[in-house]
């Protein structure tokens, strides 16, 4: 019988006290609630927003409308890089990104779960015929759809949303993504 290796735990830029960075298990960031580095991508097309409908089995938010991409950066692992790997992961697509803000944010995500983080965002622009092919392992299913649309929508029915893509429509002009 051949067994498969576990996978080794995913180590993420957490941030200390004093606002250096030091490894940390991903779990054990999200369950002490420590500080520590994210990436959320937002894809544009005209006057349209990307975004994501996360797969059941993920380890938080499974289910909820999100950003096109939200993540971590491994350790030792550039802003830059993470958010090219987990387009090419989670939409199975790349485009160019520019980085238009960093964010903080705390948000409960269930399960006794919380994601205290900063957050790199980027913004890409996808051209007309630009389409994704999500991962259905991560990705449920994808929308496009304007901004303030999805605010109102955010607003009337918050459970459909992740919290932190709730959060990031309530502050949007944080963003630089405008």
């Amino acid at each position: 019988m051949t067994r498969i290796a576990p996978k080794p735990p995913v180590m993420i830029p957490a941030i200390g006290p004093d606002g250096g960075l030091y490894p940390v298990e991903k779990m054990e960031a999200h369950e002490k609630a420590l500080r520590h580095q994210a990436i959320s991508v937002f894809v544009f097309r005209g006057g349209e927003m990307l975004i994501q409908k996360r797969a059941a089995e993920k380890y938080h938010c499974g289910g909820l409308w999100a950003n096109a991409v939200c993540s971590h950066p491994h350790w030792g692992e550039d802003h830059a890089a993470a958010a090219l790997r987990r387009m090419d992961e989670e939409l199975g697509a790349s485009l160019p990104l520019a980085r238009t803000a960093t964010v903080d944010y705390r948000a409960d995500v269930g399960e006794g779960l919380v994601e205290c983080e900063e957050v790199a965002v980027f913004r890409g622009e996808a051209a007309e015929g630009w389409t994704p092919a999500p991962d259905p392992a991560e990705v449920a299913a994808v929308r496009w759809a304007p901004v303030a649309t999805l605010q109102a929508e955010a607003e009337r029915e918050p459970t459909r949303f992740a919290p932190w893509f709730r959060i990031y429509l309530k502050r949007w002009s944080d963003l630089g993504l405008d």
